[in-house]
């Protein structure tokens, strides 16, 4: 599959797409169409058979400063309400490509993360960070609500609710020590160690079984909604069909000779199983 996006770089190789935000002078801010090839590129992913892993990182100083503020935000103030909605609903779109992406996405935060990079970093499954990375839902400071591209549903969701609410409603700036203590990213480590840590991470995911891997990503999604006894239907259904794909043979035929499984088999397609019973994944 060939996916050539203009507004930053995407490497795809031994299973893993690496994107790398390639604004650096301007902290990797987003313009209008770095929002939208990011978008198709996550949505494209998805029918990528050869991915199995993502992480997406930032050139130079920053991860994401968030909407540049001469690409975007002194363009708001000519658009009308129709206009605005269509901005926001576009921004909000990236996320959900992001989300429902049935690949484990990593985010290797290399530096400042704010605004709309926050939410991107967010919407990753994991995020990996450096020990100089800042973190800020900053849209109260310039007046917006800090429920913003899904902030307040993906927020609760990683840290809790109070920890979010003070996030945005306040909108201040957290150092990456304070981001590890409410468990808003996974690891702190050095800079110069956060894109191989996010790659070995990604290594380990890519050589693993794609298809549960994908099934465990919309079980962790499609569950947040479900009551438990729901829940524990929607698993049983998936863990069956898990049980009937090749790759559980796989593991256990290498269990049996000590020796590490070859997982080939490729991500699940995008569906939910049913609480009902009547469910395909």
């Amino acid at each position: 599959m060939t996916l050539s996006p203009k507004s930053f770089e995407l490497a795809i190789d031994g299973g893993i797409a690496l994107i790398t935000l390639n604004r650096p002078d301007r902290l990797n801010a987003l313009t209008f169409e770095v929002y939208g090839e990011l978008r198709e590129t996550f949505r494209s992913l998805e029918h990528a058979s050869e991915v199995r892993a993502v992480v997406i990182t930032g050139k130079g100083r920053g991860f994401c400063s968030g909407g540049d503020v001469e690409g975007i935000i002194a363009e708001l103030f000519a658009k009308d309400a129709r206009g605005l909605l269509e901005f926001t609903r576009v921004t909000g779109a990236l996320i959900q490509s992001i989300c429902e992406l049935r690949r484990p996405v990593i985010a290797a935060v290399n530096g400042v993360c704010v605004g709309a990079g926050a939410v991107i970093a967010a919407a990753c499954d994991l995020r990996i960070s450096s020990d100089r990375a800042r973190y800020g839902y900053i849209f109260p400071k310039v007046g917006l609500s800090g429920a913003d591209m899904g902030a307040s549903f993906l927020l609760p969701r990683i840290i809790g609710r109070g920890r979010a609410a003070e996030l945005l409603f306040f909108g201040k700036i957290i150092d990456a020590a304070e981001a590890d203590r409410i468990g808003l990213v996974n690891k702190v480590v050095p800079t110069e160690q956060v894109l191989p840590e996010a790659m070995a991470w990604a290594r380990e995911l890519a050589q693993g079984p794609a298809f549960a891997h994908s099934m465990t990503k919309q079980m962790l999604e499609s569950e947040w909604t479900m009551p438990l006894a729901a829940a524990i239907e929607a698993e049983a259904q998936a863990q069956a069909i898990c049980m009937a794909h090749p790759d559980f043979k796989t593991a256990y035929e290498a269990n049996k000779k000590k020796e590490k499984p070859a997982f080939e088999g490729a991500p699940a397609p995008t569906a939910t199983p049913a609480a009902d019973g009547g469910g395909r994944a």
